[in-house]
Formats: C-alpha cells, sequence, structure tokens
C-alpha cells in the first residue's frame, strides 16, 4: 500500500491598487486591496493627496474670516462646517441667536442633508450600472439646489452662517416656492426608495455586501449612516438639540441589515424625514424679530475661553475645537473632526471575503469625503523648533 504526500499548494495573492484617482468616486483615496483570485484577503487604506492646511489657516485669520475658510473645507457640507465652528463662537461669546434664526439655520442643513444623500444614492446607482436612474436623481437633486439658493443666495457655497444669526432672512414668497419645492420632491423620493427595494440588479448587488454587525460599528467607531444602518441609535441632532433641533420633531433612522443595501436605504429615509422637517420649519417659521444681526456690532474682541461643538453632518458626527487666548483677534487653536475620518479610516475589514466588483460598492456605501479629512500645515523638526512644509516638498516625501 503506498504513502499518498500532501502537498499544499501556495496561495498565490495579488495586490490590486484602487485609486487614488478613483473609479467609483471622484476622490484622492487609495485603496490596496489583495485579493486571491477574485476575493478580497486584505485592504489597506491609504490617505494623503489632499492635504490643504486649513486648520492653520484658521489660526492664521480672524475669527470672523474663518467663518468663510472652514464652509470651505468641503463643498457638499459647507453649512453644517460654518454651523459648527459659529456656535463655537457664540459659546465663548456667550451670544445666542433667536428662533426664527435658529430654525432657519436648520432649514439650510436639512437642504443639504438631502442633496447630499441623493448625491450619493445617485453615484451608488451609476457603479451598478443604472446610467439613466443616475441621471433622473441627479436632475431632481437640482430642485433642492434651487431650494437651497432661495435660502441662502448661493447654490453651493452658500457662507449663510453668522454668529448670532443668518446673512439671510426669507419672505412669504421666498417660503411658498421652497415649500412648493419640497412638496414635489417627496413624491419623487418614495419612488426612488422604492425603486432600491424592488430592482433585482440593485438588490442583488448591494444585500448582504460590506456587512458590518453592531458590536463592529461601534468598536469601530463609526457614525453617521454607516453606524445607524447597522442598528447603532447615534446622532448628534438627537442627543444634543442644538440650534432649533428641540423644537423640530424628526426620527433618527435606524435599520439592523448593516450591509450596502441598508445604509442607501437609511439615506433614503433620512430624505424624506428632511423633507418633512423643512415643511415643518416653513409652516411653523417663529417671528420673533431679525435674524439677521448687524455685523457692525458684533464683538471684535473675543474672551479668552475654549469650546467643543458638534453637529451631525451628512456622514455623520463633525466636531469643532476652537481655543481663544484673548490677546488677539484670531484663535489660538482650531482642531477639526470630521466623520469620514472614522469611517474610512476603520473601514478596511469591511471588504474582506467579497470579490473585487464589491469594493466600489462597499466604498460607494459609506460615502467618503475626503477633503474633509486631510489637513496638515507644519511639523516639528527638532525640539521647540516648527517649519512649515510647502506642499510641493511634502509630495515629494520631504526631499527638497
Amino acid at each position: 500500500m503506498g504513502i499518498t504526500k500532501v502537498v499544499e499548494i501556495p496561495v498565490v495573492t495579488t495586490e490590486v491598487p484602487i485609486g487614488p484617482q478613483h473609479p467609483a468616486l471622484h476622490e484622492p483615496i487609495m485603496l490596496k486591496v489583495y485579493a486571491d483570485g477574485e476575493e478580497v484577503v486584505k485592504v489597506e487604506v491609504n490617505t494623503g493627496y489632499n492635504h490643504r492646511g486649513i486648520e492653520k489657516l484658521c489660526e492664521k485669520n480672524t475669527f470672523y474670516r474663518d467663518i468663510f475658510i472652514v464652509s470651505r473645507v468641503c463643498g457638499i457640507c459647507n453649512a453644517v462646517h460654518a454651523n459648527c465652528y459659529v456656535r463655537a463662537l457664540e459659546q465663548i461669546l456667550d451670544v445666542t441667536p433667536n428662533r426664527r434664526a435658529k430654525f432657519l439655520r436648520v432649514l439650510s442643513m436639512e437642504l443639504e442633508r438631502i442633496h447630499s444623500h441623493m448625491l450619493i444614492n445617485a453615484v451608488m446607482a451609476e457603479i451598478v450600472g443604472f446610467e439613466t436612474l443616475f441621471m433622473q436623481i441627479m436632475l431632481d437633486r437640482e430642485r433642492v439646489m434651487k431650494a437651497k439658493e432661495i435660502l441662502t443666495g448661493n447654490r453651493v457655497s452658500a457662507d449663510y452662517m453668522m454668529v448670532s444669526g443668518v446673512r439671510r432672512d426669507i419672505d412669504e414668497v421666498k417660503r411658498d416656492k421652497i415649500k412648493e419645492i419640497l412638496l414635489k420632491l417627496k413624491s419623487k423620493i418614495e419612488y426612488y426608495k422604492k425603486v432600491f427595494e424592488e430592482d433585482e440588479t440593485l438588490v442583488k448587488r448591494l444585500v448582504d455586501v460590506g456587512r458590518v454587525k453592531y458590536e463592529d460599528a461601534t468598536s469601530h467607531s463609526f457614525v453617521g449612516p454607516l453606524a445607524r444602518a447597522s442598528g447603532v441609535r447615534i446622532d448628534s441632532r438627537a442627543s444634543d438639540k442644538y440650534d432649533a433641533y428641540d423644537e423640530i420633531p424628526f426620527n433618527v433612522i435606524t435599520r439592523t441589515e448593516g450591509d450596502s443595501w441598508a445604509r442607501m436605504m437609511v439615506r433614503w429615509d433620512e430624505i424624506l424625514e428632511s423633507i418633512e422637517m423643512g415643511i415643518y420649519i416653513l409652516n411653523n417659521l417663529p417671528s420673533d424679530g431679525n435674524p439677521v444681526p448687524d455685523e457692525r456690532r458684533l464683538p471684535r474682541r473675543f474672551p479668552p475661553g475654549e469650546a467643543y461643538t458638534r453637529v451631525e453632518a451628512q456622514r455623520g458626527e463633525l466636531t469643532y475645537y476652537v481655543m481663544s487666548d484673548g490677546k488677539t483677534q484670531n484663535p489660538y487653536r482650531v482642531k477639526i473632526r470630521t466623520p469620514s475620518f472614522n469611517n474610512i479610516v476603520n473601514s478596511a475589514f469591511m471588504y474582506v471575503k467579497h470579490t473585487l466588483a464589491d469594493v466600489p460598492v462597499i466604498l460607494t456605501s459609506i460615502d467618503p469625503c475626503i477633503s474633509c479629512m486631510e489637513r496638515v500645515t507644519l511639523i516639528d523638526l527638532e525640539k521647540g523648533v516648527r517649519q512649515r512644509i510647502p506642499l510641493k516638498q511634502l509630495s515629494s516625501g520631504g526631499r527638497k
């Protein structure tokens, strides 16, 4: 009787770089994917392609100029960045906007949430091959951009927030126009939600792909729709009740499936919630004075102090830390922590055991915003010595 010798065949792993010029999203991030055939066995998340020095730039400009700087951290969520920063200044100054201003602030941020969620859901449709659905969703998103323009004066960079109020009020004509847009949009969103629920191709490409369990979502510090799709009830609007969120009724949307499909469905339901919130605001807008303060009467000198504020941005919890030393008109320190930082850096495990074709789907379901999360300006070369590093030198690996 012969002896059979068992020979182990080594697994051949192929390294597949996805990005930084990305096939799924126009975001500068690289996923270094290691695959055994078509199956993903490991993923390394590489960031660092988009440094702009926002935090240090804020420390080199005045408190009030910084409102325009922070609103340009991200074009899609500029109002929430400005709101979080402005509320930090209001804490240091101990000032409070009136109720009408708070309602208008919430309206602008919810309009941003609607168009941001519509954008990423449209991109998901494009990723799985539905270019017509992508164009239809983007066409209806233009209605939301029009509503934002009516409210703030601009479609994208609104520059709407200011200390102790907002920069523009609305009259009855503008109120009716925005309300009409939201009412027409509601039926469209319900239709798109039904498509994502019933279309066979969408369901096959999204269901059970990139599943995140409740315990994994909490242990990896996920925030926003990524966490809520796994059953984690986390929402700064409900916990902090900043601005007028303590007066405006809304539901925190959660699901338990935890996969890519659930993350997109959470966004559709959140859009419907935001539409209802917008209609409620327009129907119950307070008339307790002018929401636009006189900039000439705002304090020029900030007292010493510090503030930590957070806001529920489209992708999750966004926080600002602002410190004033009381000596200059510039903040001593501005620190920003964005939701994409938590979600992207900790997401590598989500791709494992899926196919290469699933990688763009999972990444899109996270809704990454890389421009929000990357900021660097200087390093310590020697003890007590700091030197600014030009972007050209940084990109060359530090070589002069």
